[in-house]
């Protein structure tokens, strides 16, 4: 074999046992993560990391893209099939998901589930192939008609709906109500920061010598009112109504919406984890063979 195709088996080679290694650890950790993480009630979830299990609730129904059926999320695809001598493939066109937050009950209280960043696994999705570049849309006449004669499409929709069981695991977090902690150096900082951000009004506020740089003095005044803001809005948070809330997790921890319990996902983590154990061992193989026939 040749210098140049030497390197380069050896390059995919490597790349495919430690791809391999890596995808086998990453889907190990996140099985463990649900599997370790015991099953919360919403109404006395501690705050962090938690598991919930629950029922959508019903509110502000959405209307999915490709079917205009009604449900609380979804998401489509789009794509075109496109051939040549070389190569058969499916091209996306367009994609997108729904980003209103859903409501979960569990019969002890209700949640808000903030998909932005979620691995969510629906229940529903349906695949169907077409004629026209969006099924809901009516083509028009003309040279733009003709150009799209003969195409095919493939639509693609998953959805979840009022009433589904769902199960979930994510950065759990309670506000109002009197239950949400303060953190006053943080939450000064915040003011101080926002504060900063118009800096003419910070000086007519705080310069008292009209110099138009605050000094020691001048910065304990603006230190002291920021932690009096602080306070004052932590006290009007604890008013409002409790409201919990899931969002992702800022620690890397996996954050799943899905209509599949733990037991489910989790096989399906270590079925994965299994493909890129294989994949793992014979990108080392290759590996020992290529370097074996090379110093032959």
């Amino acid at each position: 074999m040749q210098l140049d195709g030497l390197v380069v088996a050896l390059a995919v080679s490597a790349g495919a046992c430690l791809g391999g290694g890596w995808w086998t650890w990453r889907c190990l950790v996140r099985a463990r993560y649900l599997l370790d993480t015991p099953t919360s009630k919403i109404r006395s979830a501690a705050q962090g990391y938690v598991e919930l299990y629950g029922v959508l609730q019903e509110q502000a129904s959405l209307l999915a893209p490709l079917t205009n059926t009604p449900c609380l999320w979804w998401r489509f695809k789009i794509e075109e099939y496109c051939a040549s001598d070389k190569r058969k493939t499916w091209r996306v066109l367009e994609s997108g998901s729904s980003e209103i937050p859903l409501l979960l009950a569990d019969g002890t209280g209700e949640c808000w589930l903030h998909p932005l960043g979620a691995e969510i696994r629906p229940a529903t999705r349906q695949v169907w192939q077409g004629d026209r570049r969006h099924p809901l849309r009516v083509d028009q006449g003309g040279l733009l008609k003709w150009l799209s004669s003969g195409k095919r499409y493939r639509y693609s929709e998953e959805r979840l709906h009022t009433g589904e069981p769902l199960y979930a695991i994510g950065e759990f977090c309670t506000r109002g109500g009197g239950q949400q902690g303060l953190d006053l150096a943080a939450a000064q900082g915040a003011v101080i920061r926002e504060w900063k951000g118009d800096y003419e009004q910070l000086l007519k506020r705080f310069d008292a010598d009209g110099n138009r740089q605050l000094d020691e003095r001048e910065w304990q005044r603006v230190r002291l009112a920021a932690q009096l803001e602080a306070e004052d809005r932590h006290r009007q948070i604890s008013l409002q109504p409790q409201c919990h809330e899931l969002r992702k997790p800022t620690e890397g921890q996996p954050f799943i919406l899905s209509s599949h319990g733990e037991d489910q996902l989790a096989r399906r983590f270590y079925w994965q984890a299994l493909l890129g154990a294989v994949a793992c061992l014979l990108g080392a193989l290759a590996v020992a063979m290529l370097l074996r026939n090379a110093l032959a």
